[in-house]
C-alpha cells in the first residue's frame, strides 16, 4: 500500500482550512487528499507548528528546511523519497506520485461513445452540474 507523507508549513489546524481568510489552494489539497484515502492511499500530514519533532527527525526535510527555510514547505514524501517540495501539488500529479490508475482530472469529462460525453460509463447515471455522474 501506498503511504504519502506532507509536511506542512506552519497552520492553524492540521489542514489550514480554519479562521477567517481560508486559502482555495488549501482547501482544494485537503479534498484531493481525501480524495486519494477513498482511493487506498495512506496520507499522513504534519504540521510545523504543531509537530516540529516530526520535521527535524527526517534528513530530507530537515534539508529542505535549511536551503529553503519555510519557503520549501510543504515537502511530499513516499516512504524516504522526496516527491514534491515548496508548493501544493495538483491532483493528477498527486495521482501520479501515489500510483493511483489513471483516471480523469477532477471535473473533466472524457468522452466515449456509449456514454453522450460523460466519463462515468453509463448515460443512464445522472449527471452533476460538472456535467458528469
Amino acid at each position: 500500500m501506498t503511504n504519502l507523507t506532507i509536511y506542512d508549513p506552519a497552520m492553524c489546524c492540521s489542514t489550514g482550512i480554519c479562521g477567517a481568510e481560508i486559502d482555495q489552494t488549501l482547501v482544494t489539497f485537503a479534498a484531493d487528499l481525501d480524495w486519494l484515502k477513498s482511493k487506498g492511499i495512506t496520507v499522513t500530514r504534519f504540521n510545523l507548528s504543531q509537530e516540529p519533532g516530526e520535521f527535524a527527525a527526517n534528513e530530507a526535510v530537515k534539508s529542505v528546511l535549511q536551503n529553503d527555510g519555510v519557503d520549501g514547505l510543504p515537502v511530499i514524501m513516499k516512504g524516504d523519497e522526496m516527491l514534491s517540495f515548496g508548493r501544493y501539488p495538483a491532483r493528477d500529479e498527486l495521482e501520479k506520485m501515489a500510483g493511483v490508475a489513471n483516471s480523469p482530472a477532477h471535473g473533466e469529462i472524457t468522452e466515449t461513445a456509449n456514454n453522450g460525453g460523460c466519463g462515468c460509463g453509463d448515460s443512464d447515471v445522472e449527471k452533476t452540474s460538472t456535467g458528469c455522474c
